[in-house]
């Protein structure tokens, strides 16, 4: 009942004429986002904006009704509604998969985004999955920086729909923007964000509430995960992490139940949550890449905790995909969001390569990379 109320409630306020406030601060540049889609019992609302004109429409069960995706894609009342019955999972755990492709901190660059899909073969000419029983692993941080975010997002949403089809598997890894954005801190969101606010009259952290489709979506993914003899996690594993010996299970449920779409006071008693939302935390974590005190022996100690043999994370842009701790630990940030082509990690059969958006492939290098500021 509460949610139905916040619902109603907001399409109230997108029913009424933009004040003169929000108007003010439209800019002179055209603007289309979305769609925005909201659930509440068995209706689907769809929101969107077009040529800075904001569109309203509906789907209902019994019908063929679709909406179009900015991918150019279709996407149906039933695809759409099965986020009603989405919960976390906290247990992420893949054996056996013979090809993995990772990419990372793309940052609402989704023209990047694709080249680097459709060029390593995870992707067709028309979007749609092309990496069979493969998984792709985005790594957190498609909010923020970027302007087409909701192009991303969107076509990861139906990516994974496709991927199951196929026995893939699309794991989408929350990042420190994921968590910031759902907690309400706007600091890094694109100006075009801030035209979407005004235009709609809805704060942009609403527009991915727990009554959206995404938004549902986004609150179901994991912090961490394992395929294989691999631990992903998108900053990295601190000392202090370590030292509270929580499993994977337990660190993703703690960011399901306590921290993701909840604002964080840093006065709060919750040790775990402190821990886990700051610094130190699987979303924050630089260490590996700043910490000169940091040895491999203890690395070691992370992967005996957590029984793997490699670490895979983003979060730290470098020029390159980089190696640290003997191979230990591999930083796949390389600056897409900042601008730059950079790379995919690609895993096949047992070796590691760097796939390039030309297609092209080459071993990692043993050398660290170079940190983009």
């Amino acid at each position: 009942m509460k949610k139905q109320v916040l619902f109603l409630a907001f399409f109230l306020i997108l029913s009424l004429k933009v004040p003169a406030a929000f108007q003010a601060g439209i800019s002179d540049s055209v603007i289309n986002d979305g769609p925005y889609i909201f659930l509440t019992g068995d209706t689907i609302r769809v929101i969107r904006i077009e040529n800075n004109q904001l569109r309203k429409d509906y789907l209902l069960p019994g019908k063929q009704a679709e909406t179009i995706l900015p991918s150019g894609q279709s996407i149906g009342y039933k695809e759409l509604s099965k986020v009603h019955d989405m919960k976390p999972r906290y247990r992420h755990r893949y054996n056996r998969i013979d090809s993995i492709a990772v990419i990372s901190d793309v940052h609402g660059h989704y023209d990047t985004y694709l080249d680097h899909l459709l060029a390593n073969g995870i992707i067709d000419k028309d979007l749609n999955w092309n990496f069979g029983k493969g998984h792709l692993v985005f790594l957190g941080d498609a909010f923020d920086r970027g302007d087409q975010v909701t192009e991303i997002l969107w076509h990861l949403f139906k990516l994974e729909g496709q991927a199951a089809k196929n026995g893939g598997m699309v794991h989408f890894i929350l990042g420190n923007h994921e968590s910031m954005v759902l907690a309400g801190d706007l600091r890094y969101i694109h100006e075009k964000y801030r035209q979407v606010e005004a235009i709609s009259g809805a704060d942009y952290t609403d527009l991915y509430s727990g009554i959206t489709v995404l938004g549902r979506w986004l609150r179901s993914k994991p912090a961490m995960i394992t395929i294989n003899n691999i631990l992903f996690v998108h900053a990295g594993v601190s000392p202090q992490l370590l030292r509270k010996g929580l499993k994977i299970k337990q660190v993703n449920q703690i960011f399901a139940e306590r921290i993701i779409g909840k604002e964080i006071s840093f006065h709060t008693e919750d040790e775990d949550v402190k821990l886990l939302s700051g610094n130190e935390g699987p979303l924050w974590y630089r260490g590996f890449f700043t910490d000169t005190t940091l040895t491999e022996e203890n690395v070691n100690a992370i992967l005996d905790f957590y029984g793997k043999e490699l670490i895979v994370v983003g979060h730290t842009p470098q020029k390159n995909i980089t190696t640290l701790f003997d191979k230990k630990v591999i930083g796949v940030d390389t600056g897409i969001g900042y601008g730059q082509p950079g790379y995919m990690l690609i895993y096949k059969e047992g070796s590691l390569f760097r796939g390039h958006i030309s297609g092209a492939r080459g071993g990692l290098s043993d050398q660290p990379g170079k940190v983009i500021r």
